[in-house]
């Protein structure tokens, strides 16, 4: 019997974010695009983008962010690095509204009005809207939101 790779229902979803401090709600995140696509196209957020950001001396380098998302990717969802593309992301939509290739969109219930948006300048652009997945927030063991700034207003 042959072994064929299981077909998902999409073949490019993608999401965005800073992704500093890697934490279960990024997970989660990442998690659901995985399951969903057969390659998976990360928009990661540059010095450029975050130049407002709280605390933003804390920021994990992009470097460090991009990096520490292949390790999640590859060891913890086994996705091969052919089936994932980390993209810079210097403004707000980046590829998101140009890609007509883009199938769904992937984000959480507190960013899910972003994806609202890239939809409405996808068809400014004349491309197809993409299908938006909302995840729900993930919170912390207290019951309280995780948060990237949250996380980086606690370091020393």
């Amino acid at each position: 019997m042959k072994n064929d790779k299981i077909k998902k229902p999409f073949e490019l979803v993608g999401l965005g974010g800073t992704f500093d401090h890697l934490h279960d709600g990024h997970r989660l995140l990442l998690k659901t695009a995985a399951k969903l696509g057969d390659h998976v196209a990360i928009a990661l957020a540059t010095d450029k983008l975050l130049k407002n950001k709280l605390y933003r001396d804390k920021l994990e380098s992009y470097k460090n962010r991009e990096k520490n998302l292949s390790i999640y990717l590859e060891n913890e969802l086994n996705l091969l690095r052919d089936s994932y593309t980390i993209i810079p992301l210097n403004e707000p939509f980046g590829i998101a509204i140009t890609e007509p290739k883009l199938e769904a969109h992937v984000s959480s219930l507190e960013t899910y009005e972003v994806s609202i948006k890239i939809n409405e300048e996808r068809n400014k652009n004349g491309l197809p809207p993409m299908i938006l997945i909302i995840i729900p927030i993930v919170n912390d063991s207290e019951g309280k939101k995780l948060s990237s700034t949250d996380i980086r207003s606690l370091l020393k």
